[in-house]
């Protein structure tokens, strides 16, 4: 990178530690520590459920994921405003007049403490391992642009982050998000603006949208009822309301936002904010993978995306005779593709471009499989890599700086958000609760520190590993599906049925993971209605424990 746009980042990113750091003056009690003391405004607090979800994986990983196959990933968030809907009449009322620090807490008050501390458990487990996904997006990133090895990159992403969560709590999460906000909106707006400007003088943006949608890369909806599918109308709908419900009311990283609000009202707000915002701003994202793609077309594309692979694969024969064909292949393409973006409707151009478009992705596919044959890595996948590559390689000076600020402080951010809600459950559900119910605000702060140094370290070690799993927005959306619809389950019993019983939610969790478990080494079900599944099979054996044990006081 250029000197400018180091001094871009680090600038940014200094300032956001510092800032960090600054707030920690607040945080003297737990309160302000984990709730800052309920005063943050609506937007602010909008902004931060915004960002907690977002993440550097959705600059990355959607944009990568676009890039090879299209806008279909909109139909995830489908579910999304009726969710935030639902949770506004229900779940931000009970949770803010319990006066609770985490959303378990509730659940103690509505059955018992080992219902409260299995769904704290499974929360722990779920978010410490997405968090570690979280962590490799950016280092993704860091290790193209420095050379560095992934294992290096992590850490030095992973320990400043931990240095200012434990420092700063809540009200540094809060406002670093805020800031991340921003930088992203305009990182976007900036990115769109250079793809369109780079296009052939011959190209228009339709023509461009034209080539990708040849090849389906602008379908958005698929109707079709699919349970193995998993971008579908019904699956988002369906599949991920109950993904949505679950993450934003009854993960303790969403609900520690809205209870930070001034009130109730301001909690409902900040969630609809999101509701809002959310598609709107995730399609841009799309688009934005969508336009690297037909960008590409014009430009040269690297065989390989991974630098570090492709470097190592130039020492094999096989390999270098692929780049061969493959740069023959990317002029026909690029040909073809000028011919029809000028001549959309013409069936022969388009016939012509498919043939070209087939053939170099033919090429690639051979590439990939041979790194994975030679490498004996079967998991090898470079999607991740796609945006990277874009923004070090073609971005101009300055824009390559804010674009890596953004995607960092995003990073950052998110991460700041789980350690900080990680350490709230892990201090208030297990050791507030089991093990020492008396102390005072000093001591408890010490280990709230403590516990997000270790999810810290804990998250950067998943990191190392889950950059070779693919899709990295696909990734965390699978690690949490398999806890978030049993969680929710429990929350459904708990709030929307009187009769629901302290065994029967118990032992409903159970047989919900239990029952998502099985259904995925079984099935091809896709992950989404993993989540449809959990949660009603927490409901049915939770109503049906109820069921039992009123038969039974009635003999």
């Amino acid at each position: 990178m250029h000197l400018v746009d180091w001094i871009v980042v680090i600038g940014y990113l200094g300032y956001v530690v510092f800032d960090g750091i600054r707030r920690s003056r607040a945080t003297e009690e737990v309160r302000g520590y984990f709730l800052a003391n309920r005063s943050l405004p609506w937007w602010a607090v909008g902004l931060s459920i915004m960002a907690t979800q977002m993440s550097a994986i959705t600059l990355v990983g959607t944009t990568g994921q676009a890039y090879d196959s299209g806008m279909r990933f909109i139909q995830f968030y489908f579910g999304l405003p009726f969710a935030m809907i639902i949770l506004c009449v229900t779940v931000v009322p009970f949770f803010y007049r319990a006066n609770v620090f985490t959303a378990y807490e509730y659940l103690e008050n509505r059955f018992d403490a080992k219902t409260r501390s299995l769904t704290s458990f499974f929360f722990l487990v779920s978010r410490g391992l997405s968090c570690g996904v979280i962590i490799s997006a950016p280092a993704v990133i860091l290790s193209i642009v420095l050379g560095w090895n992934l294992e290096a990159t992590v850490l030095a992403i992973g320990l400043p982050t931990v240095l200012y969560t434990m420092l700063g709590g809540v009200q540094a999460v809060t406002w670093a998000d805020v800031k991340q906000m921003v930088v992203i909106f305009v990182g976007m707006a900036v990115v769109v603006i250079v793809l369109v400007s780079r296009l052939p003088e011959d190209v228009s943006l339709t023509g461009a949208l034209g080539i990708a949608g040849a090849v389906g890369h602008l379908e958005t909806i698929d109707l079709s009822f699919d349970l193995s599918e998993t971008y579908t109308f019904w699956s988002g709908m369906l599949g991920g309301l109950f993904l949505m419900l679950s993450y934003f009311g009854c993960d303790q990283s969403q609900v520690q936002r809205f209870l930070t609000a001034k009130s109730v009202s301001q909690g409902r707000t900040s969630l609809l904010m999101s509701a809002v915002l959310k598609i709107p701003m995730q399609f841009v994202i799309l688009l934005i993978g969508v336009l690297v793609f037909v960008f590409f077309h014009f430009n040269s594309a690297p065989l390989l995306f991974n630098p570090v692979t492709e470097s190592q694969m130039r020492g094999v024969p096989e390999y270098r005779q692929l780049e061969a064909e493959y740069e023959v292949v990317t002029d026909s393409l690029r040909t073809a593709s000028s011919e029809l973006a000028r001549n959309s409707g013409d069936e022969a151009a388009r016939s012509r471009y498919l043939e070209s478009f087939e053939k170099r992705r033919d090429v690639r596919s051979r590439a990939v499989e041979l790194v994975k044959s030679s490498q004996d890595n079967a998991s090898y996948n470079d999607v991740n890599y796609v945006f990277p590559a874009f923004v070090t390689r073609y971005l101009p000076i300055g824009v390559v700086g804010l674009i890596i600020a953004a995607i960092f402080a995003a990073a950052m951010s998110s991460i700041a958000a789980e350690l900080n809600s990680l350490a709230t459950a892990s201090v208030m559900d297990f050791y507030r609760r089991h093990y020492r119910k008396e102390a005072p605000d000093r001591h408890y702060l010490l280990v709230s520190k403590v516990a997000t140094a270790f999810w810290g370290l804990m998250a950067c070690g998943v990191a190392i590993y889950a950059v070779q799993l693919g899709s990295l927005i696909e990734v965390v959306n699978k690690f949490g599906s398999f806890f978030y619809g049993s969680v929710l389950g429990v929350f459904i019993l708990a709030i929307g049925t009187r009769w629901a019983t302290s065994n029967g939610a118990f032992f409903g969790l159970l047989a919900g993971m239990t029952t998502v478990g099985i259904v995925s080494l079984t099935t091809e079900i896709s992950f989404l209605w993993y989540n449809v599944v959990g949660a009603v099979a927490v409901i049915a054996t939770g109503l049906l424990f109820a069921a039992f044990e009123r038969a039974g006081l009635r003999r």
